[in-house]
């Protein structure tokens, strides 16, 4: 076994009090593309940037448009979780994990078991009217033609974050907290790029930060271990 996993292994053996914040990297050995990889959402050729179709005025002004997206793009059925999101279900049952914070919104840690889930970005499998707010299931947005509407007129809407659109305060909060008091702090699948989520890392007051991800990150320097693997076959090491 490398020298970092089997340190990242004695730090989780010896700890309760481990909190994981994850992204895309997490799921796309699911068979997830992630968004900023070179075969990833925001290199495929669209009418618009994904980065534009996926903004809260884009919505509001194009909501066929979106849709047309969001269904050829986000949904993604038949989809498990893979070793990563199965183990760190493992470690929340036998009292070792406090929390999973999570940039996805495809609902794959709950999905492998997972109770405690602090989705900073909202979930795909939710939705709600964007005028009253009345919640309504997934089906009605992933699947069908058109733009899906309340009874009130509305245009429903995914419970994901848009860009333009501000995280969950709450969530927000409680993710803070959660990392503030961790012992262990795991981050993997993610470039920490994209803020505000990536500054989260910056609340982490101890001294076993381990970072997991196939490429560089700007927090490299910083981390106490680097592990530069995929990060399911970390997680069925350890």
């Amino acid at each position: 076994m490398d020298s970092a996993i089997l340190t990242l292994k004695e730090w989780v053996a010896q700890s309760d009090n481990i909190v994981f914040f994850g992204g895309a990297g997490v799921s796309t050995e699911s068979g997830i593309p992630d968004f900023r990889s070179v075969d990833g959402l925001y290199n495929q050729k669209w009418k618009y940037p994904p980065e534009t179709i996926l903004s809260r005025s884009f919505f509001d002004k194009n909501p066929e448009e979106y849709y047309r997206f969001h269904r050829e793009k986000l949904v993604i059925d038949g989809v498990k979780p893979n070793r990563a999101h199965l183990r760190l279900a493992e470690l929340e049952a036998e009292g070792k994990l406090r929390a999973v914070v999570t940039q996805n919104i495809d609902g794959l840690h709950q999905a492998a078991g997972s109770k405690k889930v602090l989705e900073l970005h909202g979930s795909i499998l939710r939705a709600y009217c964007s005028r009253c707010r009345k919640p309504y299931p997934a089906d009605v947005i992933n699947y069908g033609q058109g733009v899906p509407r309340c009874g009130c007129g509305g245009v429903i809407r995914p419970d994901i974050v848009l860009y333009e659109e501000p995280l969950d305060q709450d969530i927000l909060r409680e993710a803070i907290d959660c990392i503030r008091k961790a012992e262990v702090l795991i981050v993997g699948g993610t470039s920490l790029n994209v803020y505000p989520a990536a500054g989260l890392i910056n609340y982490y007051r101890g001294h076993k930060l381990a970072l997991v991800n196939l490429s560089a990150t700007p927090y490299d320097g910083y981390a106490d271990l680097v592990i530069h693997e995929k990060i399911g076959q970390v997680f069925s090491q350890i």
